[in-house]
């Protein structure tokens, strides 16, 4: 699988997994967005930089 095969792959695998939340339960999303757009940027930054270092750690663990 080529560079490109696989970030398309990553990236639709990315788009399957944020959209299960939205379609399975809309009304608890629209919550959780309520509340994330209350917080503030330090703590969006933080928690960005966390998901961030998480998905690395997995591509870690997926590539040894």
């Amino acid at each position: 699988m080529g560079a490109w095969e696989l970030l398309l792959t990553a990236l639709g695998l990315m788009l399957v997994l944020e959209g299960i939340s939205p379609f399975l339960a809309p009304g608890r999303f629209r919550g959780m967005l309520q509340h994330v757009a209350r917080l503030d940027d330090r703590t969006l930054r933080i928690a960005g930089f966390c998901a961030m270092l998480g998905g690395l750690f997995l591509l870690y663990l997926g590539k040894h």
